[in-house]
């Protein structure tokens, strides 16, 4: 009676060893992607030394890079459409975050085709995305990439004259976002930048009181941003025009 007792629980407990032993670990995070196609207007086929990079960026804050969130770069063959497909980690996907997807053609490292108006993305959608790309006007092509992404310092505003301290600052991102800290406080805006022109609207700030010399620096720089029509990059040196041509802003890049 004991050998068929031990013979029970010994033979009786090996499938329930062998149960917990394959029970699957858990799965990671399943992956997503944002999926579309890049386009232009002209009628041209990219020669063989085309990159296209393509790129879903958190905009959320006017006042510092875009943070890229997943990225696909392709040496596209022929003409347009192109298609593309971001993968990315949906859990860094954060409600009330503004993402866009933003792409580029350079040919030779020398900038062809660039989204120059912000598409916004919902990056957890499966709805296809089509991003509409504007060609560079020749000779303008390095002007227009060197403004977006660098931290421009003010040195000049129309209506005030030099400005040393506090310092104040400038971004314009190729997502349409644009802003920086004014002499007293943070501001944002959006912005349309189109070959040379350039267009800032909805300049917002926040609320923090100086002394009334400051606030009227500030003033006179969002009055001056409002104002912009046209800009030209030189030499580390961003200067921003009105409608007559004047030049109402200059900046220098900082280091």
């Amino acid at each position: 009676m004991l050998d068929r007792l031990t013979e029970f629980f010994v033979f009786g407990f090996v499938p329930l060893v062998i149960g917990i032993l394959a029970v699957p670990e858990l799965s990671v995070a399943a992956e997503k992607a944002v999926r579309g196609e890049v386009i232009y207007r002209e009628r041209i086929a990219l020669p063989p030394s085309a990159v296209l990079s393509v790129q879903l960026a958190d905009v959320s804050l006017a006042d510092a890079p875009a943070r890229i969130i997943g990225e696909q770069t392709v040496k596209p063959t022929g003409q347009v459409p192109i298609s593309f497909e971001i993968k990315f980690d949906p859990s860094v996907i954060r409600s009330q975050i503004t993402y866009a997807l933003q792409a580029r053609i350079t040919v030779d490292g020398k900038l062809m085709f660039i989204s120059d108006m912000r598409h916004q993305v919902d990056p957890l959608t499966d709805a296809p995305q089509t991003i509409m790309l504007k060609m560079v006007a020749p000779g303008t092509g390095p002007a227009a990439a060197s403004v977006f992404g660098q931290l421009w310092v003010v040195d000049y505003v129309d209506g005030i004259g030099a400005i040393t301290a506090p310092q104040a600052t400038f971004r314009v991102s190729e997502a349409g976002k644009a802003g920086g800290s004014g002499p007293c406080n943070t501001y944002f805006a959006t912005a349309k930048v189109d070959g040379q022109t350039i267009a800032i609207s909805d300049i917002g700030s926040t609320y923090k009181a100086c002394a009334p010399e400051v606030m009227a620096e500030e003033k006179a720089l969002f009055d001056a941003l409002t104002k912009a029509k046209s800009y030209k990059v030189d030499a580390g040196k961003l200067t921003i025009s009105g409608k007559d041509g004047r030049e109402i802003l200059r900046f220098s890049a900082a280091s």
